[in-house]
């Protein structure tokens, strides 16, 4: 079945496995996380942060995704695409290696609008790329492909997120987040051949949003 589908749809779908993994480890336990290191073990001051800090990540990045992604239009060719997708990815793996040091609030709103930033620099290339070179004729199949790892992914990355926390603690969690995201960049690396100097494809599909 894999074996169909072309180089650039199977790394980008690899990449997004590892970049969905990572953070669903962090995902159902990144609010604890706040409660007990950053609000001083008050539920109701964690909530605050946790709120504030979904907030200044949803917003920045949606803010941010819209002139990147017409930045990205106008330049006719892959290179840029690619290129905004590592360095976002890089970017972002920042992020959990900072929380090793996060103390106050004010930390993890800082670390939220980097990882915005990051994101925003590779939704719209993953998009505009992957439906560049979508297979024609499996145009459902492929985004339902994506979809379903995605999700696999990030479940699975949840309920083994949990028991590490529970059993080794918060920061080995971090590390290995953010070691998965740099795999998650390293991998998109593997179609660095296949990306195309100018743009000459005559067909769009609609995309598919990621949760992340």
């Amino acid at each position: 079945m894999f074996g169909k589908i072309n180089k650039v749809i199977r790394v980008l779908i690899m990449s997004d496995i590892f970049l969905n993994f990572s953070w669903g480890l962090l995902a159902p336990v990144f609010a604890i996380f706040i409660v007990q290191n950053i609000a001083t073990g008050s539920p109701e001051e964690g909530a605050k942060i946790a709120g504030f800090a979904s907030l200044i990540y949803w917003v920045v990045k949606s803010i941010l995704q819209l002139p990147i992604g017409k930045y990205l239009d106008k330049n006719h060719g892959e290179n840029d695409d690619f290129w905004f997708m590592v360095l976002g990815m890089f970017l972002a793996s920042v992020v959990p290696f900072g929380y090793l040091v996060s103390s106050t609030a004010w930390h993890i709103y800082i670390l939220q609008v980097i990882q915005a930033v990051g994101m925003a620099m590779v939704f719209p290339p993953w998009l505009a790329i992957f439906t560049r070179h979508i297979d024609k004729g499996k145009e459902a199949f492929e985004w339902g492909l994506n979809s379903t790892t995605l999700g696999f992914s990030a479940g699975i990355a949840g309920a083994i997120g949990g028991i590490l926390v529970a059993v080794v603690g918060f920061n080995i969690i971090f590390i290995l987040v953010g070691i998965l995201n740099i795999v998650s960049s390293c991998v998109l690396l593997l179609m660095r051949k296949e990306i195309r100097p100018k743009d000459h494809f005559p067909y769009q599909f609609p995309p598919y949003p990621s949760p992340f």
